[in-house]
């Protein structure tokens, strides 16, 4: 009994103990420049939604893929530092980050107010519009055709900010609230489904997608009004080394040629990227 109830008392002090620790590390790396480091640890660690296509999706064999992974591995190779990817709840991404369960948010991340107030951002190195995809068989050609119809977006995206923050361009129109999924993979089956009828999405998303799909003519994509939004890496406050070393990273893949060679293998010639244009 003696011996149980001395073991019970470990197991609660180690937990104690773990919990403390795990605070500690968050308020810890939200706090100091940890550029130094990583670099000694010799990987930095990348959050990302694991099902954006084509910033950063798995293929059939489960292998990791995408525009931000080529790119974020071709900033960090000029330091001498590896990439590893961990797939977040997306909804979570401040948080995860903050907590320093991961060091950078890099997966189409657009800057906004909002997040701007949680987190430190890269210089821009794409541009994007949020688009309005649906089934060409509904006959939707406009933001007001939706009227009465529902609309879906992901979690936590700036789609669905924009639905929210700009309400007479779409979310007046709609029936109901928007119905908003944990990846965009769902919320395409629900298009092709009819449960919803649009889906605002990334154009970087939209475009790759449906070109991708077996019949790309049974989607209409639909330019709408939103404010037209920036990517960039997401980090903490505090770690203003790494993002002098990202922003020199960028910098010189498009001085070297590497970010149009990777623009071009994803987007083709229609990556919009502020970066080459001030090269």
């Amino acid at each position: 009994m003696k011996k149980k109830i001395w073991l019970g008392m470990v197991m609660l002090l180690c937990t104690v103990m773990l919990s403390g620790c795990g605070v500690t590390i968050g308020q810890r790396v939200n706090h100091v420049d940890n550029w130094h480091r990583i670099e000694k640890r010799g990987y930095v660690t990348v959050g990302l939604d694991d099902t954006f296509v084509p910033m950063g999706f798995r293929e059939k064999s489960g292998k990791l893929v995408g525009y931000d992974i080529d790119l974020a591995r071709a900033v960090f190779k000029l330091y001498g530092v590896r990439v590893s990817f961990q797939p977040i709840d997306w909804n979570m991404n401040a948080t995860e980050l903050n907590n320093g369960t991961i060091d950078l948010i890099w997966n189409g991340y657009s800057k906004t107010p909002q997040r701007k107030k949680k987190v430190a951002f890269s210089d821009t190195y794409l541009s994007n519009d949020q688009e309005l995809v649906t089934m060409r068989k509904n006959n939707i050609k406009s933001f007001a055709d939706m009227k009465g119809k529902v609309v879906g977006a992901q979690t936590g995206s700036s789609g669905a900010n924009d639905i929210n923050q700009f309400p007479k361009l779409l979310k007046d129109k709609i029936s109901g609230q928007p119905v908003l999924y944990d990846s965009f993979t769902n919320a395409f089956i629900d298009l092709k489904a009819n449960r919803i009828q649009g889906l605002i999405i990334d154009s970087t998303y939209a475009g790759y997608y449906v070109n991708h799909e077996s019949d790309p003519k049974a989607y209409r994509i639909v330019r709408g009004n939103f404010p037209k939004e920036d990517f960039g890496v997401g980090l903490r406050k505090s770690d203003k080394t790494m993002r002098r070393k990202i922003n020199r990273g960028l910098k010189i893949l498009a001085k070297n040629g590497t970010l149009n060679k990777i623009n071009h293998k994803w987007f083709g010639d229609n990556a919009d990227s502020p970066l080459l244009k001030n090269k």
